[in-house]
């Protein structure tokens, strides 16, 4: 892609005019916020500075993109989460808390490639696979039994009961498609946990 990395540990430098207007010099075109957090997704490395004082605005730019990713409707971040974000700040935990979410952050992304690792080892990477669907199917299972145990999740395990009983759907060519049921039943645990959470 031609607004990759110019060199071995070069970031693209990105400048923004007085016009508000950015302007990616690799490849020598105008840009919006939308093509810096494609860039950003694609692990393409970049920063931004002001066209007049070369001062680097990289953090408020990618503040910016979170901010009209999130008015757009792709929410991430929980109200929570912003709130406590924002008593941190002047506090004597401002120092700490960025180098804190960053490791974490890290952490995150290191079990998710793992996991991905994993499922590509075990089912050879092909999503929506055969041998994937039957492992949902098994997990499922064994998660709606061991729910019955916990008296709290009670009422989703007898939910679940009837979905259970019947023989495999491969044997009985009129029953309900078992993803479907699937869906049903991890909505209805999560509006369980959301009771209990507030509870």
């Amino acid at each position: 892609m031609a607004d990759k990395k110019s060199g071995a540990g070069d970031n693209v430098v990105i400048k923004k005019y007085a016009n508000r207007r950015l302007y990616n010099t690799a490849t020598s075109a105008y840009v919006t916020l939308e093509d810096l957090a494609r860039m950003v997704r694609e692990g393409t490395e970049f920063v931004v500075f002001d066209a007049k004082t070369n001062e680097d605005l990289t953090r408020q730019i990618l503040t910016q993109i979170i901010f009209e990713e999130e008015s757009r409707g792709e929410a991430l971040l929980p109200v929570q989460f912003l709130r406590q974000l924002i008593g941190y700040y002047g506090g004597h935990m401002q120092g700490v808390l960025p180098s804190y979410l960053e490791m974490s952050l890290d952490n995150f992304t290191r079990q998710q490639e793992q996991i991905r690792g994993q499922f590509s080892k075990a089912f050879g990477g092909a999503p929506g696979a055969g041998l994937m669907d039957e492992a949902v199917k098994r997990n499922m299972a064994m998660f709606a039994e061991a729910m019955k145990m916990w008296p709290g999740f009670g009422g989703v395990a007898r939910q679940a009961t009837p979905a259970q009983t019947p023989a495999p759907a491969a044997e009985e060519p009129g029953a309900p498609d078992p993803l479907e049921d699937m869906r049903r039943q991890m909505d209805e645990m999560r509006a369980q946990l959301d009771k209990l959470s507030k509870g």
